[in-house]
């Protein structure tokens, strides 16, 4: 059996009003990953009642919904079983209502919740059970409540297999178990239904939807058997791969081992000077700028900066130190470039500073050149963000992450008066108000008391790398998702990108926003079963690949997979990079718009370029 099956094209569980279909249907994309739907919404041909041979007559089909409308209407299950499996639906319950989903239910008992576990469907505000919406009763409770009022749609998916089973309700991860584990058998036995010695233990069973008694209406019902399920390939494959170069350069001051202790090299920054000196620049995450020519053959790096001792890097999820650099467009004439990083002054606190190269060549700059340009304070450790790029108009852009946590607990991504959450837009060269930046006139909240005039877009989790197409001008930002969708943006001036009310092209959360005009939706996503955390890239402008030509190149971290995304107009197409499944934490590009990515190498061998194998 595979989980990693969903094809990057599909859209899977996206609320159909957000795709623009119509309800109870599937995508070409989804019925190509082996969902199918259990309600059409307009027979109930794939359902009985439980012991029954048909549904009873309390069940009623309205309005595209299977709803439990009247007394004696009893539970109903599908009429085939599942083991492994893939479910989302929607659900909308009335006042004070009941009722409830289970999974792995046999024919033994008297009632399907004698053997099969339940997760929890009820109105949380006026509810007569302690037990919430989205819980497995009894076993796994959430820490939150993420279910919307009564009489509005919720979304529920429910995975289960042998690798990991979770309950999302709203886009919000409430569980991950695995049925039959020693966890698992330590709460059935605490449980009430311990009674019960079929409870939990099938392994197999129908899906069974729960009359309580009160009025519940469900659409969208679809599933995928993951038992059965197939492979599906990630787009087309390209006759590109990836090579490693620069393989004989030496990182000067850099050592593998420091006291003892493995010290791998971790390229987080990939650029150049842009000054027609065909030179590269890599930047650590400890705080060292390297540069050194732009030859496969180069020997030995030259320390641009070093600002280990300012630079906080102690963290094991990578997102801490130096964490973005961009050259001033006329670093020729200036020496100037700006550096984004996780200061040692005080804790979680994020630094955008200009330092000055000096010499007729620029390639040394002192740590005491530093003019502090902005800080910014971090509630918490995580999503920083960090990229900062200069834009085709000479002001500098930078990504800020929500500041960290989960589910962005303080609202940053939808608050205008904080600048997390935002990519940024600042003028380093007319400093104004006391400040060491300027605010852009036309920038889109200039002017307005309840808003920060340096943002330029909201409604971000975490970019983890922006870049501008150096051809068309366009900005193109990666955003790590959270537990369901990986996206990708075209940022526009004063965008809301929907975090933390919308994940992807999906609601998220009790407050969740459906698709509308005052949220932009990605041009692409992916879900969880492909990776975990996007690397955004670059548009490819070389010529040293002409298969990859106009294609943004991002890969994802987790599953080590690098893409190739086109797009014309409204369509995109995803072809895949055959790889060694990297996992890539950056790109970057030269000065003649060859695109490189790096890894992190316990040798200083990290840095990767991109090849035709025709």
């Amino acid at each position: 059996m595979r989980l990693t099956i969903v094809t990057l094209l599909a859209l899977l569980c996206a609320s159909p009003a957000l795709r623009g279909e119509e309800l109870n249907s599937l995508s070409e994309a989804e019925q190509a990953a082996g969902w199918e739907l259990l309600f059409d919404g307009k027979s109930v041909d794939k359902w009985r009642n439980y012991k029954q041979e048909d549904v009873s007559g309390g069940w009623a089909v309205e309005d595209g919904a299977l709803v439990r409308k009247d007394n004696g209407a009893g539970d109903i299950i599908t009429r085939k079983q599942y083991a492994a499996f893939d479910l989302t639906l929607e659900f909308k319950i009335s006042k004070g209502g009941n009722s409830g989903l289970m999974f792995h239910v046999t024919e033994q008992e008297q009632r399907p919740w004698q053997t099969g576990p339940e997760v929890q469907i009820q109105d949380n505000v006026d509810g007569h059970d302690p037990q919430k919406a989205g819980w497995l009763y009894q076993l796994y409770p959430a820490s939150e409540d993420a279910c919307r009022p009564a009489g509005e749609w919720n979304q529920l998916r429910l995975v289960i297999s042998p690798e990991r089973s979770e309950i999302h309700m709203n886009g919000i991860r409430y569980a991950r178990f695995k049925v039959g584990s020693e966890d698992w058998n330590r709460r059935v036995a605490n449980s009430k239904f311990a009674k019960f010695p079929n409870f939990g233990k099938a392994g197999r069973g129908h899906i069974c939807l729960q009359d309580h008694g009160n009025l519940v209406s469900f659409r969208n019902v679809k599933i995928r058997d993951l038992e059965n399920a197939q492979p599906i390939p990630d787009g087309p494959t390209l006759n590109v791969q990836a090579v490693r170069t620069f393989e004989n350069l030496k990182w000067t001051g850099w050592e593998p081992f420091a006291d003892g202790v493995a010290t791998p090299l971790r390229p987080i920054v990939i650029t150049h000077p842009n000054d027609g000196s065909n030179r590269m620049v890599v930047a650590t995450q400890q705080g060292v700028v390297h540069m050194f020519p732009n030859d496969p053959a180069a020997k030995q790096t030259k320390v641009l900066l070093d600002i280990q001792s300012k630079v906080v890097y102690k963290d094991r999820q990578n997102e801490e130190g130096l964490l973005g650099m961009a050259f001033h467009p006329k670093f020729k004439e200036n020496g100037h470039f700006y550096i984004y990083y996780t200061s040692t002054e005080e804790p979680q606190l994020s630094v955008i500073s200009r330092f000055t190269a000096t010499g007729d060549d620029h390639s040394v700059a002192s740590p005491e050149s530093e003019v502090e340009i902005m800080r910014i304070k971090q509630p918490f450790w995580n999503h920083n963000g960090g990229t900062v790029a200069f834009g085709p108009d000479g002001y500098l852009y930078v990504a800020l992450g929500d500041g960290g946590a989960g589910n962005d607990p303080n609202g940053n991504g939808q608050n205008l008066k904080t600048l997390l959450g935002s990519i940024l837009r600042i003028d380093v060269d007319n400093p104004a108000e006391g400040k060491n930046y300027g605010v852009p006139a036309d920038n889109p909240f200039v002017g307005r008391d309840d808003a920060r005039g340096e943002i330029y877009a909201y409604g971000f989790r975490n970019v983890w790398r922006l870049a501008f197409d150096r051809e068309t001008g366009e900005l193109w930002a990666g955003d790590v998702g959270q537990n369901l969708w990986e996206e990708i943006n075209i940022v526009k001036k004063g965008g809301n990108y929907g975090w933390n009310r919308r994940e992807g092209m999906h609601t998220f959360g009790a407050n969740g926003a459906d698709a509308n005009d005052s949220m932009i939706e990605p041009i692409f996503e992916y879900d969880h079963d492909i990776g975990k955390s996007i690397t955004g890239g670059n548009v490819y402008r070389g010529s040293r690949v002409p298969e990859l030509k106009g294609a943004y190149l991002y890969a994802d971290y987790v599953s080590g997979k690098i893409w190739a995304l086109r797009r014309d107009g409204k369509k995109v197409s995803n072809h895949y990079i055959p790889s060694d499944k990297f996992p890539v934490i950056t790109f970057g590009e030269d000065q003649q718009g060859e695109v490189y990515f790096a890894i992190v190498d316990a040798k200083g061998q990290g840095i990767y370029r991109f090849e035709s194998t025709k």
